[in-house]
């Protein structure tokens, strides 16, 4: 077993979390035009992402140096063969940040051969602290934590993504968001899917959906889901997400019909 004590090595992933929230929030609302680029459209990137991810990645390469990474910001990096793997978004929610809006986290999950198996999502404002790790629950902020009783998406509040940086499948993503808008009580767009995802984790929202996320949106957050006893799947209603970057989750019956309600128009023609 590579982690006899899974919580050890879960407070060692909050503790390189915080290191990266750390180094954050010296930009945080004193960021310099020249400190903001675009790395296509509607996607930024910041020196404060860099200065998170750097220091998360010199804390891993000192304290596991046979790990791989996969960061936002600097791709890949190869680990020794059957060793896990740090999913890093440094900064998740850079929009938010850019503009003084203070809902923004940094997020890790580290996966062990398929799965992942530790999730952290801090966010640095708010001092709120996500964790799980496979087996062994969730908590918020040190309290055992699950997802919402809702029965059904009727009056439910869900959380969604728009797809910004990915017009493609606007058509589609609307034609969803107006059958779970017709049953819903309200839809909320925070614009930091780690966030929304740790939210419906703790019952603040009763399910999420988005299109087009990438692997460090979805590997701490789906986690925190599972382990609050949630159910997270593709558009399709596997085990993809990670690999398509399309994700429904909530409780059972709330998705339950998120999911009805994403099959129905895509069995409509709608790509």
């Amino acid at each position: 077993m590579l982690f006899p004590k899974p919580s050890t090595f879960l407070d060692e992933v909050e503790a390189i979390a915080r290191i990266g929230a750390d180094a954050l929030m010296p930009y945080w609302r004193k960021l310099k035009d020249e400190e903001i680029s675009e790395k296509s459209r509607n996607d930024l990137v910041t020196t404060a992402d860099h200065a998170s991810e750097d220091a998360i990645l010199n804390a891993i390469k000192t304290s596991y140096p046979s790990h791989a990474v996969l960061a936002e910001e600097s791709g890949k990096s190869d680990g020794e063969p059957a060793q896990p793997r740090w999913i890093i978004d440094p900064l998740d929610g850079t929009t938010n940040f850019v503009h003084g809006f203070p809902h923004f986290a940094v997020s890790i999950g580290v996966q062990v051969g398929a799965n992942v198996d530790f999730g952290v999502i801090f966010d640095p404002v708010k001092n709120d602290l996500f964790r799980a790790a496979r087996g062994h629950g969730a908590s918020w902020n040190g309290k055992k934590m699950a997802v919402s009783r809702r029965p059904n998406l009727d009056g439910a509040l869900i959380t969604t993504g728009f797809p910004f940086r990915a017009h493609a499948f606007l058509d589609c993503y609307l034609a969803i968001f107006r059958e779970v808008f017709l049953r819903a009580k309200a839809l909320r767009r925070p614009g930091a899917a780690s966030l929304d995802l740790a939210y419906t984790a703790c019952g603040i929202f009763d399910g999420f959906f988005e299109f087009d996320l990438s692997p460090w949106d979805l590997a701490a957050g789906t986690l925190l889901v599972e382990e609050a006893g949630g159910l997270v799947t593709d558009m399709e209603g596997g085990q993809g997400f990670l690999e398509s970057g399309d994700v429904a989750c909530g409780s059972f019956g709330v998705h339950r019909d998120v999911l009805a309600a994403a099959r129905k128009i895509l069995a409509s023609g709608h790509d």
